[in-house]
């Protein structure tokens, strides 16, 4: 423990407060700090100006809601919390997000990565956050992974962390509400921290706290919608995606790139060492972007701009999606169907509000009766019972306006109609 408490000022928990010296020591390392530079939202700041807070801030946000959960089971005793667990718990919180990459899910999907699997490998392979865990217990840096990888031998620590009422989700639904401007993700976390009990394996509320539950669900339905899902962020993740795309093309035809620093190279042949993938952040991806726009290649300099000066792709909303078609059209007319129409569909955002069943599950939440009975949210609330399962929103086709625009002359009149005279 630490001889004084230290206490970060947090605009959405009021203070988040660390008392373990693991971590202290865990925060003010090379790759934790890193997380100063990723943005929590990555392309959402284009469209929510106040959308710049970090990983960082994040992080710090489900390490303090996780401490506060904690506490409370000590204080009062419960014996379904196992105690030990604690530093586990708090350390899993903390670094859960570590390996996130610049502008996180985009260069995800665009690459083929996944952070959950950079986080296991930072806290594992050679680092400052391996030496600092190694240092308190040999086993703590594997039994931290394996929290975050979902297969810790202490499900309920798992639950903790990463479950349906978890401390991430917790987090980031009202940080990311307070910084976008909006009201959607705001809920009565107070509550839902005092209801939650430790019953037998897993994480559980009681029954008096259902209503606020419902309020937190209907939060998370509406950010997605009006906030993650926004077309615009959308637009914009779609021209960063092609953006590495078309690098990575020029990087292997042999392009020679008038600006191109290390380790681009690694992250285009996908030979990334956890020491190369620490190195990059948005400063660094942005600044490759800077002087990609002046690159001979037009196609790679057109998105580079687009991105830096929001230039984005303009976008109308279908019912039905004929993309075969579309991208014929577009061919016909002198674009490139590979870079110049985009398509997004309701099953590229695989998200229901919640998912109900009879049979419960750790992605279920419980509702507890303060003995021994534990029952499906669903069954007891009418108003999870009626957004159980809900998919929505319709196809989005995104386009260069001016690109457009400019064959316009070649475009058939159904094209015309659909994209250059439709009011909106």
């Amino acid at each position: 423990m630490l001889k004084e408490e230290k206490v970060f000022k947090d605009p959405v928990h009021n203070y988040v407060h660390v008392q373990d010296r693991t971590i202290w020591d865990l925060i003010n390392t090379k790759e934790f700090q890193r997380l100063r530079r990723i943005r929590q939202l990555g392309t959402s700041y284009l469209t929510f100006h106040g959308a710049e807070h970090s990983r960082f801030s994040h992080s710090l946000g489900v390490y303090e809601i996780t401490r506060r959960i904690i506490s409370q089971f000590e204080r009062n005793g419960y014996e379904d919390w196992p105690q030990e667990q604690r530093l586990v718990a708090l350390c899993a919180a903390l670094l859960h997000d570590v390996g996130h990459g610049p502008f996180s899910h985009s260069i995800e999907e665009a690459f083929g990565m996944f952070h959950e699997d950079w986080t296991c490998r930072i806290i594992l392979e050679d680092s400052e956050i391996h030496q600092v865990l190694q240092q308190i217990d040999p086993a703590l840096p594997e039994q931290v992974a394996a929290v975050i990888c979902k297969t810790y031998a202490y499900p309920i620590v798992v639950n903790l962390v990463s479950g349906p009422l978890d401390a991430d989700r917790m987090d980031y639904l009202l940080r990311d509400a307070y910084f976008t401007g909006v009201n959607y993700g705001t809920f009565d976390i107070d509550r839902i921290l005092r209801l939650v009990r430790p019953y037998k394996d897993r994480i559980v509320v009681k029954e008096s706290g259902m209503h606020a539950v419902e309020h937190y669900l209907l939060s998370r339905y509406e950010m997605y919608w009006q906030v993650y899902f926004h077309p615009v962020t959308r637009s914009s993740e779609m021209v960063l995606r092609h953006i590495f795309k078309r690098a990575k093309e020029l990087y292997l035809q042999g392009y020679s790139f008038r600006y191109f620093l290390e380790p681009l190279d690694a992250l285009f042949e996908g030979t990334l060492t956890t020491t190369q993938y620490v190195q990059l952040d948005e400063a660094f991806v942005q600044t490759a972007f800077m002087q990609w726009i002046n690159e001979p290649d037009e196609l790679l300099a057109d998105l580079c701009q687009r991105f830096i000066e929001r230039k984005l792709y303009k976008y109308i909303e279908v019912d039905e999606l004929n993309a075969e078609w579309l991208c014929r059209e577009w061919h016909a007319a002198g674009l490139n169907p590979d870079y110049d129409i985009m398509f997004d569909s309701p099953s590229d955002n695989p998200y229901d509000v919640y998912r109900s069943g009879d049979e419960p599950t750790q992605q279920h939440i419980l509702l507890w009766d303060g003995h021994d009975q534990v029952m499906e949210l669903s069954k007891k609330s009418d108003i999870v019972r009626s957004i159980s399962g809900i998919r929505r929103g319709n196809h989005y086709i995104y386009f260069p306006m001016d690109k457009l625009q400019a064959v316009e002359h070649r475009l058939t009149d159904e094209v015309k109609r659909m994209f250059l005279q439709r009011k909106n």
